[in-house]
Parts: C-alpha cells; structure tokens; sequence
C-alpha cells in the first residue's frame, strides 16, 4: 500500500512539469528556408520566408561574397526576407553591392521583399562592434527595407540590457534562435524570463521537431512578435 502512495504522488509530481510540446511546422507562418533544405508544403501558409542568400567569409585576408541558397523563384505573398550567414564584420564596398543587386534581382522577379537578415553569432565581447556595423548597414540599406538580425539566447542574461537596446532604432526585429545546429538547447527555459523584457521587437527562433514550451508572459510581452521555424528534411 506504501508503495502505491508513493506510485501515486510521484505521478501526481510529474503532471506538475510543464509539457515539452515539439514544434509542429504546420502550427506557424514564418519560417526560415536554409542551403540544401527542400521546400515544403507548409511553406503555402507562410506569411513570412527567410531565405538563405550568401555567405559572407574572410579567408587568407579577403572578404568573400558566396552566393548559397535557392535560385530567385517567383513569391506573389507573405514577406520575404533575404538571409546572410555572415561570419565577419569587416565588409568590402563588393559586399554591400552583391547585396543590393540580389535585393533588386528578387524585386524584378516580383517578389515581395521586405528587407534583409544578417545571421551573425555576436558574442557579448563584440556587442558593441556589431552594433557600429549594423550602424554603418543600416545606414546603405534603401529607406524601404528592414533590418532583421538574428540573436543568441544568451544576450538577455550575459549583456548588458542597455547595450542590447541601442539595437533599438538601428534594426527592425531580432529573432532570438533557441536552438544550435538542429537541436533545441536544454535549458532555453532558463532564458525567457529576461528575454521578455527586451525593449525592441523580437521574435523566438525554433527548429522543425524541437522542443518548446511557451510560458504565457512570454507571448504576452509587449515586444513579442510571434516565432519563426528553422526547416529540417525530414
């Protein structure tokens, strides 16, 4: 009988845990489409795309524009934003032209652009570098484009909340990634609560199958902007 008790609170222990939901592609509009990942159906309710379109590198001193990602295809709805895997701060006159004529390329095509992201993994030493370059991009961006960047889950805890907010003015939105590489990481929970208390638009980046648990003062923040869903191969 003892140990049926114990059985019981044990179980009535467990149903105490917030439930770990995976992400469910069909259950969001925005998405990120990356190199060598296949569309997919989902992608017709989208009302956001972040599409992969170049890497920028430095290698033996030079910096380096490499196209990746999909062909222009030919978009009629949603936003679509062009995204850079970018791996150095330090851009050649080059690189903001290849930007601009893909912008155009895109447009010609009939595509509803909306602006640019910058996928770079700033870490808290280079806050204030990064945020002199988004200064000087903001700045040769056309007036009608946006500005999206994408973020590190641990800006909010290890940098300070003033530097982090100067983004303010500077880029349209942050999309905070709660994942590295394809997997969720482990203790994003222990994240959120600072993260919501970011004073510029964010929105929360999660990968297709992971793993997410929404609190609710997250989603009612007066910042947050919705999710977006890192696409896998099945």
């Amino acid at each position: 009988m003892a140990k049926l008790r114990l059985c019981m609170i044990l179980l009535a222990g467990i149903t105490l845990l917030p439930a770990q939901a995976r992400v469910n592609a069909e259950d969001h509009h925005a998405f990120w489409l990356w190199s060598a990942v296949r569309p997919q159906p989902v992608l017709a309710q989208a009302e956001s795309i972040y599409i992969l379109q170049g890497q920028i590198s430095e290698r033996r001193g030079q910096t380096r524009f490499i196209p990746q990602g999909i062909a222009t295809p030919r978009l009629r709805h949603g936003q679509i934003w062009l995204a850079y895997r970018v791996e150095t701060l330090q851009w050649s006159e080059s690189i903001y032209q290849s930007i601009a004529q893909q912008i155009i390329r895109w447009k010609t095509q009939g595509n509803p652009v909306t602006g640019i992201q910058i996928d770079f993994d700033a870490r808290t030493l280079q806050m204030q570098q990064y945020i002199t370059f988004l200064q000087e991009l903001r700045r040769r961006l056309p007036a009608p484009y946006a500005l999206s960047i994408t973020g590190l889950l641990d800006w909010s805890n290890h940098t300070s909340p003033a530097l982090v907010n100067q983004l303010a003015g500077i880029v349209d939105e942050v999309v905070v990634q709660t994942y590295q590489g394809r997997t969720t990481i482990s203790n994003y929970a222990d994240y959120l609560p600072r993260l919501a208390q970011l004073r510029i638009p964010f929105k929360v980046g999660l990968v297709q199958h992971g793993d997410w648990q929404a609190p609710d003062y997250l989603e009612q923040a007066a910042f947050f902007r919705g999710y977006v869903v890192f696409l896998l191969n099945n």
